[in-house]
């Protein structure tokens, strides 16, 4: 039974700022460093064949760390597909000021809702819409072929993923956290489907 385990990068430095990131290539803080070598802690016991990950700093360098600590060296792939959400002309900008800017009931709708993209960025929607193609024709793929793959991305290609694997709605996965550097794990079957899940951390 092939092993898939998705985790959110290790805290990034706009992160700690409480400011948009979405595709700014910012990096992870010390504590981000932290969690990712945490992160590597709980999956301990597990052997990865292949791992995912984004075109960004942030979640290649948490996979660098988790790979460090679990002393494996397996392929890496990497791929834009993986990255954040784009959040437009919200990159960049604390959460406090941008909703003092369009008001608090604006921002909230544009983060918390699935089909309302933020100005010139991407909603949820928009975001697993390029996720879940990369996901059917790459990661599915090395899964039915038994492979245990690690997927390293960020908190909304893996929601992406994760209202795929447990069957969510758009209306559900908005209001799925996904904390930094804390592993989930899924037990598949040979056709994808969700055997067994849990949290590692």
């Amino acid at each position: 039974m092939p092993i898939l385990a998705l985790v959110r990068h290790g805290q990034s430095l706009w992160n700690h700022e409480n400011r948009f990131t979405g595709f700014v290539d910012v990096p992870l803080t010390e504590k981000g460093r932290a969690e990712a070598r945490q992160a590597a802690e709980s999956l301990k016991g597990l052997k990865f064949d292949v791992a995912y990950t984004s075109a960004l700093t942030r979640a290649q360098e948490t996979l660098g760390l988790i790979l460090e600590s679990l002393g494996q060296r397996i392929p890496v792939i990497r791929d834009a597909a993986l990255n954040e959400r784009h959040y437009g002309d919200l990159q960049g900008l604390n959460k406090e000021d941008a909703a003092r800017r369009w008001g608090d009931d604006q921002v909230k709708k544009w983060r918390r809702s699935y089909d309302i993209p933020p100005p010139n960025g991407e909603s949820l929607e928009m975001t697993a819409k390029r996720v879940l193609p990369f996901y059917e024709r790459a990661i599915s793929g090395d899964l039915r072929l038994g492979k245990n793959v690690l997927v390293v991305a960020h908190g909304n290609s893996n929601r992406s993923l994760v209202m795929k694997l447990d069957k969510l709605t758009g209306e559900q996965v908005v209001g799925l956290e996904l904390a930094t550097g804390v592993p989930l794990v899924y037990e598949l079957s040979a056709e994808g489907e969700v055997l067994g899940k849990r949290t590692h951390g």
